[in-house]
């Protein structure tokens, strides 16, 4: 236990320290460009998700709707493997754009859990969580305005409970779902994931290949015996 101790004392030491916490109300904030930079990017991404997934959606209601008939029943959509790809693509590429320049919460519970953590003020967790909603509704709008005959009869592709399925059964899978998400945020922005042992990259080179060479050999002079018939094969022609 000790030693153990004493070992992540040292790499902590010598690699990171955890920043110190968000403060909760931070007024000079406010006179900051970074600060409103943010907030555009958290809104101009939270439109641009909803308003591809959404589409996907009501894509896909349109699709497997039963009751579409003529040329529309022809047309293949992009199936119910279509929606995951439609947001967790559109995630990724939002991610990769604003987390440089806003943390890429695009996620109003996302928000609320790093202010939770002190990782974000008040202020900025605020104005994140009203940039986010506005983006959305606004996503939600360029969607009914260029598909409206199909977001009036698909309902928008607002969730909601299947047949079968009691309130409380949606919200745990809610909390549930939430909770992976932010813990997922969580896990991969922290910096210690990656600061232990970053200064050995050896280590990454020179086991994969000990451990390759040792496969080999096992592989070729223990299961295949290329030992003993290379031995034979000596003593032959001696």
């Amino acid at each position: 236990m000790r030693k153990d101790m004493e070992a992540g004392a040292e790499f902590t030491a010598k690699d990171y320290t955890d920043p110190p916490p968000a403060p909760l109300v931070d007024a000079e904030e406010l006179t900051k460009w970074s600060l409103y930079r943010a907030v555009i990017a958290e809104f101009i991404a939270t439109l641009l998700f909803l308003y591809i997934t959404v589409a996907t959606v009501i894509g896909y209601k349109h699709q497997s709707d039963p009751n579409v008939s003529g040329p529309d029943a022809a047309c293949n959509g992009v199936g119910i493997l279509g929606i995951a790809w439609a947001f967790g693509g559109m995630i990724f590429v939002l991610v990769y754009c604003t987390a440089g320049i806003s943390g890429g919460h695009i996620n109003p519970a996302v928000t609320f859990g790093l202010f939770l953590a002190r990782k974000v003020s008040l202020i900025r967790a605020l104005l994140y969580m009203i940039a986010q909603c506005l983006g959305a509704i606004c996503g939600v709008g360029l969607v009914k305005a260029f598909q409206k005959a199909y977001y009036n009869r698909y309902g928008g592709g607002v969730n909601e409970l299947s047949s079968g399925y009691s309130k409380g059964t949606g919200l745990a899978a809610e909390i549930i779902g939430t909770f992976v998400l932010v813990y997922t945020v969580f896990s991969a922005t922290d910096p210690k994931r990656s600061a232990r042992d970053s200064h050995v990259p050896w280590i990454f080179w020179v086991g994969p290949f000990i451990g390759a060479a040792i496969a080999a050999a096992y592989h070729q002079y223990i299961l295949r015996a290329g030992a003993i018939k290379a031995l034979g094969s000596f003593r032959s022609n001696a």
